[in-house]
Order: C-alpha cells, then sequence, then structure tokens
C-alpha cells in the first residue's frame, strides 16, 4: 500500500485549515509506517485528495482511469461555505453541486466529524461515507515561560491584564463581528485576534469592521504556528465564536495546549464536547460576555484536562490507525464494490 497525499494550490491553502490538515495526514502516516508520497509522478496505490479546484477533480478522474483507489477527504460543505467570503452566499448552491461532483469521484469519502458526516449525507452520494479527525501533534503545543514572558511584551500585555484570544479567517462564519462586540463590552480584558483575509475578498461589513480601533482589541494578522503556539499558553481564554465548521483545528489546538475554552453552542459541538464538562458554551453575545468574565475571574472552574483528553484522543498516532483502516476498506470497496460500514 502507497499512497499520494495530494493537495492542488498548495500556497494558496498552507494557512488555512486544509494546509494543516495535510502536514498532520503526513504525521500520522510516519507514525504508522504506511509508505506515501507527494509526488503525483511516482508510482501509487491510493489517491487521498483534500481539495476541490477543478484540477483536484481530474487528477482523481485521471487516478480512477489508471485503477487507482480514491479516497477523497471532504473538509467543506456548502453549509461551512456560507457567510465566508465575497458572494458565498449566493453561491453557495454551485458550490455544493460542485464538490458534489468532486466527492463522488471517490470510492471512500472521508469527513473530520459524525456532524460533517451527517451534512454530507444529505447530499445523496452514493458513496460511503467515514469519520476521521483531522488529528492533532500533541507535542508540539507547549512553550517555555521564557516564551510567554517574550509573547506579552510583543502584545504590549502589562502584568496581570486579562487576555482572551481567537484564531481564524476574518469572516463572518468565524465570528469575528460578535469577537469586536464582546471586545467593546468588556473593555478591561485585552482582546486579540490572529488571522488574515485579504479585505478585498470579504464583504463591506467585514472591511469596515476589521478597521475597528479600540485600545483593547489588537487584529495581529497571520503569525506562524509557533507563535500560535505560545498564544495559546499565554492566554487566559480562548474564544471560538464560530458558526458552522466540519471540526476547526484551532480548537483541538486550543485544547491541546490546556487553553481554558469558549465556544459558539451549534450543532457541531452537540455531541462531542458537554457545557461545562469539556469545555463552556455561550449562544449571544451577552452570554459570551458573561461567561468570559466568569472563566477570567476564575468564577467558574478550569476544564482544561477533561478538554486535553478530547484532544488527545485525536492525537496524530491515532488518526495513523484509523487511516491504515479506511485505506483498507476503500481499496476492497474499490475491488468488490461492498458497501463500508
Amino acid at each position: 500500500m502507497k499512497v499520494l497525499i495530494h493537495s492542488d494550490m498548495q500556497k494558496q491553502i498552507e494557512r488555512s485549515g486544509i494546509g494543516r490538515a495535510l502536514k498532520h495526514q503526513v504525521m500520522a502516516l510516519e507514525a504508522e509506517g504506511i509508505d506515501y508520497t507527494l509526488n503525483p509522478k511516482d508510482d501509487y496505490d491510493i489517491l487521498h485528495i483534500n481539495t476541490v479546484f477543478p484540477q483536484s477533480y481530474f487528477r482523481a478522474e485521471l487516478a480512477k482511469k489508471e485503477g487507482k483507489t480514491i479516497v477523497y477527504h471532504a473538509h467543506s460543505t456548502e453549509e461551512d461555505f456560507r457567510d465566508s467570503f465575497l458572494l458565498s452566499n449566493e453561491l453557495s448552491p454551485a458550490f455544493k453541486a460542485w464538490i458534489k461532483i468532486c466527492y463522488s469521484t471517490a470510492d471512500l469519502i472521508l469527513t473530520p466529524t459524525d456532524y460533517s458526516k451527517h451534512l454530507l449525507e444529505q447530499y445523496n452520494m452514493g458513496k460511503p461515507i467515514a469519520v476521521v479527525s483531522n488529528g492533532i501533534d500533541l507535542n508540539y503545543w507547549t512553550c517555555t515561560e521564557e516564551e510567554k514572558a517574550q509573547f506579552r511584551q510583543k502584545y504590549d500585555l502589562k502584568p496581570g491584564e486579562k487576555t482572551v484570544m481567537a484564531v481564524g479567517l476574518q469572516i463572518k462564519r468565524k465570528g469575528i463581528l460578535d469577537f469586536i462586540e464582546m471586545a467593546k463590552a468588556l473593555p478591561n480584558y485585552r482582546f486579540i485576534w490572529f488571522g488574515y483575509t485579504n479585505p478585498k475578498l470579504v464583504p463591506e461589513e467585514i472591511q469596515t469592521a476589521i478597521n475597528t480601533k479600540l485600545p483593547n482589541l489588537t487584529f495581529a494578522g497571520y503569525v506562524d504556528r509557533s507563535e500560535l503556539r505560545v498564544a495559546y499558553q499565554t492566554c487566559d481564554l480562548y474564544v471560538f465564536p464560530t458558526y458552522e465548521e466540519t471540526e476547526g483545528i484551532v480548537l483541538l489546538e486550543a485544547l491541546a495546549s490546556r487553553a481554558n475554552v469558549l465556544v459558539r453552542d451549534i450543532p457541531i459541538f452537540e455531541e462531542e464536547f458537554v457545557d461545562g464538562v469539556h469545555l463552556y458554551k455561550a449562544s449571544t453575545i451577552t452570554e459570551f460576555n458573561e461567561k468570559i468574565q466568569e472563566i477570567v475571574e476564575h468564577r467558574l472552574p478550569s476544564l482544561v484536562d477533561a478538554g486535553y483528553t478530547v484532544a488527545k484522543e485525536r492525537s496524530i498516532k491515532e488518526v495513523g490507525k484509523q487511516l491504515r483502516k479506511y485505506y483498507t476498506l476503500a481499496q476492497e470497496y474499490d475491488k468488490q464494490g461492498e458497501t463500508i460500514s
């Protein structure tokens, strides 16, 4: 068994969740001892494809003609395409039609969560769908006290100043508008948003929002993974106000960092995360503001150990084992046409 791990337009996606997922797949295969290549010109048995660009579809079609087994990783849905870029809502039906065409080339579709699997099952593609987390490298998300001190100095964090952080593209779906409102309502806390989106790609309301000037609000832009590692460890609270995800690698990063976590109470987090057990949840801006204060001021107990346990279940090593299982099943399905459960 030799696997081609493939994504198109890698420079364009390297800062995205899909870009990180690709790196995690490579690490998982190495951890499990599965032979792989990143070079499409190499010989291989299984094409594990991650992107839905036109060239990705043609890559899958060509591989199928060559007798390869196709595993398509469904990182995207119509639901998480909405409220993202300019005209995304208007284009979402066409996007759904396109990703159905792409995913339908597969012998097996992989997707990160039971929630995204449920969404994809409603697309009626007639293909087996299995759940494999994007995974997390538990060993990476630690830092030293010296690194924390340097981080606080860089962002001019005063002694005792409480810090609330978020990570993601600067788009409506990620909750950036609500994050700004939280900063306005809680001027005694520092709010830092890590992540960048070209303003030309987002609606005017987002362009206006990211120009908001508040003394306690910082748009840090895109930062290197090594700096983000320290940010999770240094902040008093990680907030994830997203409205829709297929998994959310940044959430796994925060949990692996043993950060205090507050997420939006949305369907994807219903089954796997219990409010007040693994992390905290809020629905409205008022609830977010109340929970932020209760967590930061330690009026609610820390849940970092329970959160870390969830991240541990999605370790790179565990993902490698699952990929080996589903690669084997995909090959069997390709040859025999049997349904995979």
